[in-house]
């Protein structure tokens, strides 16, 4: 008897503590720093108060969020609580912050009208796993454009097409 409750709980309690690991991934911030950091193959990038690299989802463009539901597990949205507002921190222009209301009702956190998000496989400041991937995530620049490989933040792309999650 006691096997079988194991065999019940264990998979019910790794669930939840998968749940309780995507939630606090997404946790909203009452007012987030976007600050600037130095790649050495990027060059310089938008990151949070933590120094987590921020992408956008190209498909998505100024005024719309496609990354809902299950994207948001891989690609937490950088999200604002109560009237928090977002911060420009160091190498970041101020006028280029902005928030958009997502369809769930929470505020995200924008660049240059690019949505930002975070990506769950960086797991340390500096990281920039999500680079290219799926052709349409990329690490945003100061200058409120798309990293490039190799790229100083004034050679970088601006936003296009690509396919998505939605």
């Amino acid at each position: 008897m006691g096997i079988r409750l194991r065999r019940r709980v264990l998979p019910l309690a790794l669930l939840m503590f998968v749940g309780v690991g995507a939630a606090m991934a997404a946790t909203a911030l009452s007012g987030a720093t976007v600050k600037a950091v130095a790649s050495s193959k990027f060059g310089s990038l938008l990151a949070s108060s933590s120094g987590m690299t921020l992408y956008h989802m190209t498909s998505e463009k100024p005024g719309s969020v496609k990354c809902t539901g299950g994207c948001t597990q891989f690609w937490p949205p950088l999200l604002l609580s109560g009237n928090g507002k977002p911060t420009a921190g160091q190498g970041v222009t101020a006028s280029k912050l902005g928030t958009i209301r997502r369809p769930d009702g929470r505020i995200q956190v924008t660049y240059n009208g690019m949505t930002l998000y975070r990506y769950s496989l960086d797991k340390k400041p500096g990281d920039v796993k999500g680079q290219g991937v799926e052709g349409i995530w990329f690490a945003v620049t100061p200058a409120g454009k798309l990293a490039k490989a190799g790229a100083s933040a004034t050679a970088a792309t601006t936003t296009g097409g690509g396919g998505g999650y939605g």
